[in-house]
């Protein structure tokens, strides 16, 4: 399903049951944790996290509609992109590596963007739109170059960054991938190459629930065309739209690497496990003409040289005979 369009008025239009300004203000203990940083009349204003205090000082300095306080609230919101009059509502989910669990999960990253202003509010730490922000902040130099050019090429400048990170992420599992084929064929790593080719598929499929959804909306972001988003910045979109189908064709072979790699381990592993049947087969089947001859001598019957050791010497010879025999046959046969 494709992005989501609205075109409305950028006032805010209460609901009922919606939550205001009064409802917000007992639920606030602390200031707003607002950042923000301006340069030729274009603000950047960060919050991280944003809470009750984050949402009321918003609502107290822009007319933003109660919807899009909703889904900053939320936490499960697909990205899309939502359009009024003098504003974009935009939702991205970026990759972040959950060092708890040892695995990629996905961030939400909403912002509002309108003639001279960007405000992004990460649901979480999110390093490349941090160390972004913190480059405007300190050095001129960042900062003329990423905000001079207005709320739109900013916009392009965060999205960049953001994706951009993706790289190394995927390189990264794309040198797992040629680590696990390197161990395949080790006998003493088979448990642990099984662990790590989950891992690594488990990696994929999380990549490709995030990328998915977001190549509609990255196209549609290069279509749209708003006074603060310049038509000559369509370049610059069509660039990030590039940089995502990238991603999704390495994320495609990456997942037809690791179905390879786990098909070949099953083999690997199917073929140890036959090796080992073959062997346990050969041996008893070794030792069953030796146990019937065994058996037989000791049965209460009277035999040619029972009780003496000429008896005995023969019935050795007797199994030693027969499983020379069935060696010689079964090295013929190829079967040891």
């Amino acid at each position: 399903m494709g992005p989501r369009i609205r075109n409305m008025p950028g006032r805010i239009r209460r609901r009922s049951g919606s939550a205001s300004v009064e409802d917000l203000v007992p639920e606030i203990n602390a200031e707003p944790r607002v950042e923000q940083i301006e340069h030729d009349g274009i603000r950047w204003i960060n919050l991280e996290r944003p809470g009750p205090a984050e949402e009321l000082w918003l609502r107290e300095n822009f007319d933003f509609h109660d919807l899009d306080y909703e889904d900053v609230r939320s936490r499960n919101q697909r990205p899309k992109i939502d359009e009024y009059d003098d504003y974009l509502f935009i939702i991205l989910h970026l990759a972040v590596f959950d060092k708890r669990v040892g695995r990629l999960n996905a961030a939400e990253l909403d912002m509002f963007v309108g003639p001279d202003f960007v405000i992004t509010l990460p649901n979480e730490e999110l390093k490349p739109v941090e160390y972004l922000y913190e480059r405007c902040k300190s050095h001129e130099e960042t900062r003329e170059q990423r905000m001079s050019q207005g709320p739109g090429y900013l916009l392009y400048t965060i999205v960049d960054d953001a994706f951009s990170s993706f790289f190394p992420m995927l390189r990264k599992m794309g040198l797992k991938l040629d680590n696990i084929e390197e161990q395949i064929f080790l006998e003493e790593n088979s448990r642990e190459v099984v662990r790590d080719i989950s891992n690594v598929k488990q990696e994929i499929i999380n990549f490709r629930k995030i990328i998915r959804p977001q190549r509609a909306v990255l196209r549609d972001l290069e279509r749209v065309k708003m006074r603060f988003i310049a038509e000559d910045l369509e370049i610059y979109f069509d660039d990030i739209v590039d940089a995502s189908e990238r991603m999704w064709d390495m994320l495609e072979n990456y997942k037809e690497v690791v179905e390879a790699l786990e098909a070949t381990n099953e083999s690997v592993i199917s073929h140890d496990v036959n090796d080992i049947l073959r062997f346990l087969t050969v041996f008893s089947v070794l030792f069953l003409p030796l146990t019937l001859i065994a058996s037989t001598a000791g049965a209460n019957v009277i035999f040619p040289g029972e009780g003496t050791s000429s008896g005995f010497w023969l019935m050795v010879a007797a199994m030693a005979l027969a499983l020379g025999g069935m060696l010689t046959y079964f090295r013929k046969r190829g079967w040891l």
